[in-house]
């Protein structure tokens, strides 16, 4: 994760970032229109063939009542991090009038929290990167 981005997406109170990665599209009008244009549109060709070989790999595979408690668990970090931090909503809470419905709409409709979870290997595996992010992409 760029060391910038990977900042805004920590999330302080937890020690660790909210995710693994993706496009963080902010102050971007340096940029000229059509050249980001043609960068979403490339990225946006790119996802069905990188995502359909995942679909297909998984499309059958069985997952248990932990792995989905953990799943919401991580649903539960996504909402703290839209709530405590995200310039967005926080902009869009504080403005007058707003249509706060709208502005919520982006959270999960379902999501979990637990006092002291005990995360499985493979939720530790993860959970060990969210808290040591590398620095994968150079922008």
């Amino acid at each position: 994760i760029n060391a910038e981005y990977g900042d805004y997406f920590h999330i302080k109170h937890r020690g660790e970032s909210r995710g693994l990665g993706g496009i963080f599209f902010d102050d971007m009008d340096y940029i000229p229109a059509e050249d980001a244009l043609a960068f979403v549109q490339s990225c946006g060709d790119a996802v069905i063939p990188c995502y359909m070989p995942l679909v297909s790999k998984h499309k059958g595979q069985e997952y248990s009542e932990s792995e989905e408690q953990w799943r919401l668990l991580r649903r539960g970090r996504y909402v703290e991090f839209n709530l405590v931090y995200d310039r967005g909503t926080k902009f869009g809470l504080y403005t007058e009038n707003a249509r706060i419905e709208s502005i919520l709409m982006s959270l999960p409709l379902t999501a979990r929290w637990e006092y002291m979870n005990q995360p499985g290997e493979r939720e530790e595996e993860l959970l060990e990167v969210l808290r040591n992010p590398v620095e994968w992409a150079t922008t």
